[in-house]
């Protein structure tokens, strides 16, 4: 096989089929029940995901962040609001997220409205991070924008380091917080045999009731 030909680099899925009868009725009481297994499947950093968004000039654009945290809503990460991700989210709030689980043979894709967390959300958060997360909050405050080099962004973080004292508590930047993902679309994937994968579909309904759909792989 030849690494450097990606069409012969193929991986064969084998083990259960998903069923329908399996399925949870909401997608993020599926969700947190793939999510565990995930984690207890020893998958290194599981909560990550590729976030897509669309630029002002309608351009798709991609990247990986971790997920913060979840509940029946949705899905919560955290950002600088100045950075070219938030700008397009506020811009057009819609986004796709994807868990790429490849080792558990699994992926999960999210698709929906996104809106600003309560600044209460953001502090709370904010405290919970290691001190060393939070003065890098301060220290990229320009994210997304040129840096001459390493050595600038050193120096802007060992300039923050000297602000607060050990004792002292780090307050939240006015431009860093969180988004929630509000899922209106959502799909289960599970890899199969002779790429027979098992795909299962979310629509959101009226209020809170989801229809489930199998499709085609």
């Amino acid at each position: 096989m030849d690494h450097r030909n990606p069409a012969e680099l193929r991986k064969p899925y084998t083990g259960e089929p998903l069923r329908r009868s399996s399925l949870s009725a909401h997608p993020m009481t599926q969700f947190d029940l793939w999510f565990d297994e995930a984690y207890e499947s020893g998958l290194a950093e599981p909560n990550a995901m590729v976030l897509t968004s669309v630029e002002p000039s309608g351009m798709p654009r991609a990247r990986t962040v971790l997920l913060k945290g979840y509940d029946s809503t949705g899905l919560r990460f955290f950002t600088n609001y100045t950075s070219r991700k938030a700008q397009a989210l506020d811009a057009d709030p819609r986004a796709g997220v994807l868990f790429p689980w490849h080792a558990v043979r699994r992926q999960v894709l999210m698709a929906g409205r996104v809106e600003r967390l309560s600044d209460e959300e953001n502090d709370l958060y904010f405290a919970s991070r290691p001190r060393g997360s939070q003065l890098g909050a301060w220290a990229s405050e320009r994210q997304s924008r040129p840096v001459g080099d390493r050595a600038e962004l050193d120096r802007l973080y060992r300039g923050f380091e000297t602000v607060w004292s050990e004792e002292e508590e780090i307050p939240r930047p006015s431009y860093w917080g969180g988004f929630r993902l509000l899922p209106e679309e959502v799909e289960f994937w599970q890899g199969g045999a002779d790429r027979m994968h098992d795909r299962f579909r979310y629509l959101r309904g009226k209020g809170d009731d989801w229809e489930i759909d199998r499709l085609s792989p």
